[in-house]
């Protein structure tokens, strides 16, 4: 019997609800990086975030300068789907980071 196991398969990022990143900001002093672009930054961003484009060349760079690899990273972008993408990115360099689903638009619906 012959098993054949797919080695270049990223495993998926973890992620949480906008809710429970509510939570976490009332209770926690945690770390937060929104990866939109400037543009949508200035429509609103979470109070504490840092910024980082995920669209940008040097984004792992950016991120990783900012970031400290002995804390959770907290990720989120317009809607979810940039955040999960950028949070692969910074799994490989060694970040352990969670996403959050629904992203800026499923914040400012429940805030």
């Amino acid at each position: 019997m012959f098993f054949f196991i797919n080695c270049d398969k990223k495993q998926p990022v973890e992620s949480i609800t906008t809710l429970e990143l509510k939570e976490l900001l009332a209770t926690k002093d945690i770390q937060l990086m929104d990866v939109r672009s400037p543009e949508e930054i200035n429509e609103g961003f979470i109070e504490t975030a840092v910024f980082a484009n995920y669209f940008d060349d040097d984004f792992k760079t950016k991120a990783s300068n900012q970031l400290d690899k002995n804390k959770i990273v907290y990720l989120y972008c317009r809607s979810g789907n940039r955040s999960e993408k950028a949070g692969l990115i910074l799994k490989e360099e060694g970040f352990n980071v969670i996403h959050v689903l629904g992203g800026f638009n499923q914040w400012k619906k429940e805030n």
